[in-house]
């Protein structure tokens, strides 16, 4: 072989090498990208995180509601029979952080379930009827009675509408200008309510978490959360919801994931409240008589 045909030889052979080891370099950048992708569009599971609980001195609470306006934490103590008219029952006030200011703010009520707060009052569903208090005073300026009631549970409002639901007779129910009317019937099992900030009516019954129309009528979005207890909403495409015998969902897009199961511990979820400004779930834990607060990250 001449000595020009050996230079030829070996620059080919460095250059096939040059190119193999490209291709490498290549094939690694390739594979590097895909890893980074991957990493990028992997999301963390949505899950809540034990903040706080308070002392168990809240006699078979039922239902929690924070109120922005004064930044206090209100706690319904059914203490009682839930559908008895006993007079036991009562209503809790708490710090932001769990701190018991008042164990009985006030007293005297039979088995209190769902709370709203709308023009500085809060209402309280009570068995067969709904009754106003003053938030600033604690004083119960009126009560509504119920015709045909049978078991008045959740409540929310519209601004105008004060929404409460009768579990046991199927009914949705609102107070407005003084008098009473219903909405809408044959919701089976009808509990946790809820009016998003466009004043659209949700609720969860036997059928799963329904969004109402102005008609009354409606359509499941969920039909996993069946039986439900309480209802949040964050936004139109995304609500929190409880089962009463120790589960929490988030329910986005109408697909549900659990976020919490206190099933074994025998600790209740019932009429769950929420501090949007820091996504603070806040669970009445029923049996075990105290209030119970978690982190939601998602």
């Amino acid at each position: 072989m001449s000595a020009t045909s050996t230079k030829q030889a070996k620059a080919l052979i460095v250059a096939a090498i040059f190119m193999l080891a490209a291709g490498c370099e290549q094939a690694q950048r390739s594979e590097n990208q895909e890893t980074e992708s991957e990493e990028m569009i992997t999301v963390s599971e949505p899950q809540m995180e034990l903040l706080w609980e308070t002392p168990a001195e809240l006699t078979t609470n039922e239902s929690v509601h924070y109120e922005d306006s004064d930044g206090h934490i209100y706690v319904a103590n059914i203490e009682g029979d839930p559908a008895e008219k006993d007079g036991v029952g009562s209503i809790s006030k708490l710090s932001k952080d769990g701190e018991i200011i008042e164990r009985d703010w006030v007293s005297g009520l039979h088995a209190p379930k769902g709370m709203t707060v709308k023009d500085g009052s809060l209402y309280v569903t009570d068995v067969d009827r709904l009754v106003e208090i003053e938030l600033s005073s604690g004083e119960i300026s009126q009560i509504y009675e119920v015709s045909d009631a049978v078991f008045l549970n959740d409540a929310d409002h519209d601004g105008s509408r004060v929404y409460f639901s009768d579990m046991r007779a199927g009914k949705i129910l609102y107070l407005e200008e003084g008098e009473i009317k219903t909405f809408a019937e044959n919701q089976k099992n009808i509990n946790g309510l809820r009016v998003s900030d466009g004043g659209v009516l949700y609720g969860l019954d036997a059928e799963g978490l329904k969004k109402y129309s102005e008609d009354g009528s409606y359509e499941v979005i969920n039909d996993e959360v069946t039986g439900g207890d309480g209802l949040i909403i964050i936004d139109d495409d995304t609500f929190i919801a409880s089962k009463w015998g120790g589960e929490i969902y988030l329910v986005q897009d109408g697909e549900a994931t659990k976020i919490l199961d206190t099933t074994q511990e025998e600790s209740n979820t019932a009429d769950i409240g929420f501090i949007p400004d820091e996504n603070i779930v806040l669970v009445p834990t029923f049996f075990k008589d105290k209030v119970a607060a978690y982190k939601l990250d998602y």
